[in-house]
């Protein structure tokens, strides 16, 4: 795939030497949320399907399938190739592949009937911008369907989860909470629904190995889990040890154009 020569951003840096293992995460790869967001999707075979900051594919590799043509894009070349190798292993020959940042897409206006993004928004340095994108490219009536990782609404803990996502990668942007994503639907005129939450399990050593998380990183990670309060070990679930890690919240959020 084409590469810029422009300088890399803070993403580009961080996932471009570690896309092979974005391949193999289970999270990422499976569980139910993907095939939860599959299903709000509302594919019926004839969609075109966009979606945003594919990584390393998963969620365009669900949807092809389902769909008439799918478009994934992502800042990180190396990304892109994981993704278009995982669909040729796969036989999938629907999707096409493209570096574009989310919050400038290069596609018209009514290109798309759905648009989704799963595990990345949190990457997006203007999440306002590239919701505001989605609704520019999707068809009226067209859906946008958003799963990520969300801060929790007290202040305290929002500011916890995201001082410890942004030690651990320092490409983390922000975990927005689901009223903040709701709202930045509903300013670009979608009509947006909480179809659903869960938690993720992280296993600590394996987390900060996928993110090749610097050691000096590792242990000021694991220094504020020690240092964290009551409520902030109730609220995630902290373990401490060998076996140390912890558990993070998570929504799928549907909007839908009039």
């Amino acid at each position: 795939m084409e590469r810029s020569s422009e300088s890399p951003s803070p993403a580009e840096r961080q996932f471009g030497p570690i896309a092979a293992a974005y391949a193999a995460s289970p999270i990422h790869a499976s569980g139910p949320d993907l095939a939860a967001l599959i299903d709000a999707a509302g594919l019926f075979g004839h969609e075109r399907v966009l979606d945003l900051g594919c990584g390393a594919g998963h969620t365009a590799l669900a949807a092809a399938p389902r769909a008439a043509a799918v478009t994934a894009v992502d800042v990180t070349p190396e990304m892109l190739e994981t993704a278009a190798r995982l669909a040729a292993e796969r036989g999938i020959t629907n999707i096409t592949f493209r570096r574009a940042d989310a919050s400038d897409l290069p596609f018209p206006d009514d290109s798309f009937d759905v648009v989704t993004s799963r595990y990345s928004a949190h990457h997006f340095a203007d999440p306002a911008r590239a919701v505001a994108e989605a609704a520019r490219v999707l068809r009226p009536g067209g859906r946008l369907l958003l799963a990520d990782t969300v801060a929790p609404d007290r202040p305290a803990l929002d500011t916890f989860f995201n001082a410890a996502e942004l030690l651990r990668d320092g490409s983390h942007v922000r975990n927005w909470r689901i009223a903040e994503w709701m709202g930045f639907m509903a300013a670009v005129g979608f009509e947006p629904a909480l179809r659903s939450e869960w938690t993720i399990d992280l296993d600590g050593p394996s987390w900060v190995a996928r993110s090749q998380t610097p050691p000096d990183m590792v242990a000021a990670l694991r220094a504020l889990f020690r240092a964290a309060t009551p409520e902030a070990r109730a609220a995630f679930a902290i373990r401490e040890g060998g076996d140390w890690g912890w558990r993070i919240p998570a929504a799928l959020i549907r909007g839908i154009l009039p």
